[in-house]
């Protein structure tokens, strides 16, 4: 095995790592925090804070990858901090300790993205970026098979603390597989999306000009926004369904929603990047967008907690043809120009306006009019994504030799 290989070998466990760090409690927050006695529509409150939190900074995290060489530090400091916010809540699950946490959670979580984009195209370059990008999100959901798996045995016979103990375990394992990544396979220039032989190697456009007369880049994160206000609620919301009706052990039912998906991610991420080597994103974006309104009419009619199976598998579909196509397509798009982290930054900027409001949304719904009505709101808006996708968006500029930055730029 050669230098890189051996890196690139690194770099896909790191992402088995992190899948049990970047997130903090992730779907098992919401029922720590019932088994404390908070009402629904609080869940949903101080999730938001959160996805606020993290909206504000993902931007701000894409410039920095962007810019830093330091991208290794990035994520180990990223990983050592949402643990540390996470053991917050085991000190006083009061609102605002609760709140701080999650807003620290979201903020790091925000940076540690970007980052691991940036190294992933910084080690491979442009052309082996969409098979490594399948390979990333394969052992990532990998990961969160393996930790949620350990995790729901763990939290069956120790309790939802013990979830805590696994989150600090695998952070350590993160920062063991960063320290073998060596820092000279890693071309920063190439991270960020420049390219030497046109533009000698220096952005061709300010960063807003690029962002901003994108309209390929706008209709993507309009679409993934729509998306997210309808996805981000779903899982969590199905768990407390179930848990308020008694049908299930909090900690076991959470993570067999979580682990069913992800085994559901696994070929379908490693399908995505095979896929978009051939023919783009453009209708791996398309079936993940497909695949969240008949996830909510499932969950919506299907009042039982043998739902989480089809629920939960479409849920796979999504999330792991989405993990390859959002920043293959951001890097497709952007491509040129420099300021590939940072555009995906900022995707994720307004994507996350729409997951910082779904859980206060559903939470609301589900408190006044029941779990049914909230999931019929969710699924609502997954059809208005869909609607606004296959309407605007043109197959072309998400190809495999799609529009470079300087194309984009009017």
């Amino acid at each position: 095995m050669n230098a890189k290989a051996a890196s690139l070998a690194w770099l896909s466990r790191l992402n088995f790592c992190l899948a049990d760090v970047r997130d903090g409690l992730g779907p098992f927050l919401g029922v720590f925090l019932m088994g404390h006695g908070w009402a629904a529509d609080d869940i949903g409150y101080v999730m938001t804070l959160g996805g606020i939190a993290g909206m504000l900074a993902t931007t701000p995290a894409g410039a920095l990858t962007d810019a830093v060489r330091a991208k290794r530090l990035v994520v180990g400091l990223g990983s050592v901090l949402v643990v540390a916010g996470s053991l917050l809540l085991l000190i006083s699950p009061s609102f605002t300790v609760t709140a701080i946490s999650q807003v620290g959670t979201g903020i790091v979580g925000a940076i540690i993205g970007p980052a691991i984009a940036g190294l992933t195209l910084g080690i491979v370059g442009q052309q082996g970026l969409p098979s490594q990008l399948g390979r990333n999100e394969a052992w990532n959901h990998a990961g969160n098979v393996f930790s949620a798996t350990l995790a729901g045995a763990l939290g069956y016979f120790w309790g939802l603390p013990a979830v805590f103990v696994l989150m600090a375990v695998m952070a350590v394992a993160s920062l063991l597989c960063l320290a073998r990544i060596r820092p000279e396979d890693i071309d920063h220039d190439v991270a960020r999306g420049l390219d030497p032989q046109r533009t000698g190697g220096k952005p061709e456009a300010s960063t807003w000009r690029v962002l901003a007369s994108s309209r390929p880049l706008m209709l993507l994160a309009l679409a993934m926004m729509l998306f997210h206000l309808g996805n981000a609620a779903m899982l969590p919301l199905l768990g407390q369904s179930a848990v308020s009706r008694g049908g299930a052990d909090p900690a076991l039912y959470t993570a067999l929603t979580v682990i069913v998906a992800q085994l559901v991610m696994i070929p379908t991420a490693l399908f995505a990047g095979r896929f978009a080597d051939r023919k783009g994103y453009w209708l791996l974006i398309t079936i993940a967008l497909l695949a969240l309104p008949l996830r909510g009419m499932v969950a919506g009619v299907w009042d039982s907690p043998w739902a989480l199976l089809p629920v939960q598998m479409l849920d796979g579909v999504g999330a792991g043809l989405l993990g390859v196509a959002l920043p293959g397509s951001v890097a497709r798009i952007l491509h040129g120009s420099g300021h590939i982290n940072i555009g995906l930054g900022a995707v994720t900027t307004i994507q996350s306006i729409g997951a910082a409001m779904s859980p206060a949304l559903a939470g609301v719904v589900a408190r006044h009019y029941g779990y049914g009505a909230a999931f019929a709101v969710l699924t609502g808006i997954a059809l208005l994504a869909l609607a606004v996708w296959a309407w605007l968006a043109e197959r072309r500029d998400h190809a495999p030799q799609g529009c470079p930055a300087a194309a984009a730029v009017k």
